[in-house]
């Protein structure tokens, strides 16, 4: 599954697959501004670190051509672009691909500085398909090393979607599943509901069931149990951000399923690209965590089950501390505490 975000650069309209109607419909919604871009990525019609970060990459192509397209007369495009890609950095706070992407593109606009407009966007539409091809070839790296963390005959149980409608194809937890998968092993997955979004339930199971992979959808607050009663062998799950001391958000409830895996004695693996390594993020207490409106949590679909002025709470991500992590599986292979030196070396600091 490569295809749910596509780019037409005849039309310049960047389609993405509308994951909030999966699995009912695939519906793909067509983005050719700069505002439709920072909406979809913060209504969740595209979502997971990786393939935020691909968005990006294409965003900041749909933002230089409204440019080109409807710029005033007299206006400083360079400063009006400089101020459209720090809209759209700042979309989502805790996924950090987000800024790793703009970045990049920002980086490849100042080493073509002398470029006007007309000139630079083919400069950074081949940019933005370079990094959607690049992830899908790591996360097939990532999958290849993450085979050897999984027994021939594991239940693998992963929480919410790191699969390939989280990145730009393949997955980075779902990957290391198909990755197991090609390599000849048998393996069954239990996929989390992850509530409120439903990203497990709705988007997990669906693109397991494409291809044809043993699934079976658990209600979050099972998850003791199943591990109680040995159906549970190993734990894979993807990240939005991982601090320098391999820290690791991802989407809520992550934490519990972690200290879970650790009291029964389950490895438990986090599946991401380096580019989800943050650096300048020392520990997982400085990752800025999103806060997302309370009608995810007091709605599913169009019926209220909160009752009416009974407020919530709805944090997007929770933070795994490293010491509950058994692995860290990247293109560059599968990095073991202490994470630290791990990851400098790893980044190539």
């Amino acid at each position: 599954m490569e295809h749910h975000i596509r780019f037409d650069a005849d039309a310049m309209t960047l389609y993405l697959l509308d994951q909030r109607a999966l699995p009912g419909r695939e519906d793909y919604l067509p983005i050719r501004t700069l505002d439709e871009t920072i909406r979809a990525l913060q209504v969740m019609v595209v979502r997971g670190a990786p393939a935020i970060g691909v968005t990006a990459g294409f965003g900041c192509v749909l933002a230089l051509e409204e440019l080109r397209r409807g710029l005033p007369a007299g206006a400083d495009w360079r400063t009006a672009y400089d101020r459209a890609l720090e809209r759209l950095e700042a979309a989502r706070p805790t996924a950090v691909n987000l800024r790793w992407g703009v970045e990049r593109m920002r980086a490849l606009w100042r080493a073509h500085a002398g470029l006007e407009m007309e000139a630079l966007l083919p400069v950074l539409l081949a940019e933005a398909e370079t990094m959607r091809r690049e992830d899908v070839e790591i996360c097939r790296e990532i999958g290849r090393h993450g085979a050897s963390c999984i027994n021939d005959g594991d239940t693998v149980l992963t929480h919410c979607n790191a699969g390939a409608l989280a990145t730009a194809g393949y997955g980075t937890a779902l990957g290391v599943i198909r990755g197991a998968l090609e390599a000849g092993k048998k393996v069954r997955v239990i996929a989390d509901e992850t509530r409120p979004f439903l990203q497990g339930a709705r988007l997990t199971a669906w693109e397991l069931r494409q291809d044809g992979i043993d699934v079976r959808v658990a209600c979050d607050n099972a998850c003791a149990l199943l591990m109680q009663k040995g159906l549970v062998q190993c734990v894979v799950v993807g990240a939005d951000r991982i601090a320098a001391n391999g820290d690791a958000a991802n989407k809520i409830g992550t934490f519990g399923v972690a200290l879970l895996a650790r009291h029964f004695g389950i490895p438990f693996y986090v599946a991401a690209p380096l580019s989800t390594i943050d650096p300048r993020t020392p520990d997982g207490a400085h990752i800025p965590i999103e806060e997302r409106p309370d009608r995810e949590v007091t709605h599913v679909g169009g019926t209220r089950i909160v009752p009416e002025g009974v407020p919530v709470f709805n944090f997007a991500f929770d933070v795994t501390p490293a010491d509950c992590i058994t692995g860290i599986i990247t293109e560059k292979g599968v990095l073991r505490a202490p994470y630290g030196p791990a990851i400098a070396a790893a980044l190539g600091a």
